[in-house]
């Protein structure tokens, strides 16, 4: 008779096959050409690392970055673990990108090594659709770890790098994050009556492997996580022979 073990590695491998190889390195896509044509994998790769920052140290550039990371969240399949230092998140603003309460488990960590390991092991779990964490301080070591653990699953790692509150780049020190953003704010969509319209921001594609660097402006994302693009960019893409498509 077979060996069992033989068997089950043999199941898998078929499955992989079967669904078009989606455990290799499958990708998020934003569904947004002007965005996912310019990424070197057509979106996101779900078994990465990729960090984000705020454009700036201000409050509203840490929000934008914030929403940015639940929206990919909550386009993810599962349950998204989102690692802390403080305990700073609104449950319904996350709501209003797309990403409801009853998917999100929260630990708080004490520092931020303790907050990469937890993230690190969350990513090794292979049961969690999205992992989380925010940290000031992370090196190449930590980064390459969180990079491996992500590596032949389906669970996205988004890290959200804090200012340092002495000022200056987070993104200074080097990485090994598949692709690093920098969200800001940007005015918002501007409306026929008095009033705000939809929020838009300013995204910076500071690095990604495999690609070039880029900025873009987006409308902010909606209750299902998705951004579009703003209608004037969308019109010129459309006359341009695209269309204005959403995010999947």
């Amino acid at each position: 008779m077979a060996d069992p073990a033989v068997l089950k590695q043999l199941r898998e491998t078929l499955a992989g096959i079967e669904t078009g190889g989606f455990r290799r390195r499958p990708a998020l896509p934003f569904g947004i050409e002007p965005l996912d044509g310019r990424l070197a994998n057509g979106g996101l790769r779900l078994d990465a690392l990729h960090e984000v920052a705020g454009a700036g140290a201000d409050m509203a550039d840490d929000c934008a970055a914030t929403l940015f990371m639940a929206g990919i969240a909550a386009r993810a399949w599962g349950p998204v673990l989102w690692v802390v230092r403080r305990r700073d998140l609104f449950a319904p603003g996350l709501a209003q990108a797309g990403l409801d309460h009853k998917r999100l488990i929260y630990a708080e960590a004490a520092d931020d090594a303790e907050l990469l390991a937890v993230m690190e092991e969350g990513l090794r779990h292979r049961g969690l659709g999205a992992v989380i964490g925010e940290a000031r301080r992370a090196d190449m070591t930590a980064t390459r770890r969180l990079q491996l653990a992500a590596e032949g699953g389906r669970t996205i790692a988004l890290l959200l790098r804090r200012h340092p509150r002495a000022g200056g780049d987070p993104f200074r020190v080097p990485s090994a994050a598949v692709t690093r953003w920098r969200i800001g704010p940007a005015p918002s969509t501007p409306l026929p009556v008095e009033g705000v319209g939809r929020p838009r921001w300013r995204l910076e594609l500071a690095r990604q492997k495999g690609g070039e660097a880029f900025e873009l402006e987006v409308e902010a994302c909606d209750a299902t996580g998705r951004c579009a693009l703003p209608p004037a960019l969308a019109d010129r893409a459309a006359v341009a022979g695209g269309t204005r498509r959403r995010a999947a």
